[in-house]
């Protein structure tokens, strides 16, 4: 009987630590839940400016605009943008863009590669000339289209086009 009611109270003792830690894994799961939705990223955008109002440079501008003030990059990234091309289509134009971003060091001043992102302007002729222009970027090396406010930029796009093309480069030998 004396063992049996010692087995009883550890039972007992253990049911109620299980109950407990339970009880507290199940609380910090809804306080992490509940912080979690709290804190929903808000994906950023810039105001875009009216078609009748852009020029080639004021493009490039608001491309540096949207970069600087919605995408979120350490600060040891450095990026040039310059335009490339005007296109014109049946029932706009669009003007092409490429952002080139690299990481120089001390070390390697010159980067040996490159991420290029490559934004489009496009300027509609048949629509009202006071709605804002449409913009969308493209990383190198891929097909998806992306468009702000839309998506949220991810530094590790740029870190995966650079090593990509490291490892491309170290396989070639010259």
């Amino acid at each position: 009987m004396d063992m049996e009611e010692e087995d009883e109270a550890i039972r007992e003792k253990a049911q109620s630590l299980i109950e407990t830690v339970i009880r507290g894994v199940k609380e910090q799961l809804e306080a992490l839940q509940k912080k979690e939705r709290e804190a929903d990223y808000v994906i950023g955008n810039i105001q875009w400016i009216a078609c009748k109002d852009f020029t080639v440079e004021r493009g490039r501008q608001q491309i540096e605009e949207y970069i600087s003030q919605t995408w979120e990059f350490h600060e040891s990234w450095l990026h040039w943008s310059d335009f490339l091309k005007e296109e014109q289509l049946k029932y706009s134009q669009r003007y092409h863009y490429r952002v080139r971003w690299s990481i120089p060091t001390c070390r390697k001043p010159i980067p040996q590669a490159t991420a290029c992102i490559y934004f489009i302007v496009e300027i509609s002729n048949i629509k009202p000339p006071n709605l804002p222009i449409e913009v969308f970027f493209i990383l190198e090396s891929n097909r998806l289209i992306h468009r702000p406010g839309r998506c949220r930029f991810r530094e590790k796009w740029l870190k995966d086009i650079i090593e990509s093309k490291m490892i491309l480069m170290e396989s070639i030998t010259f």
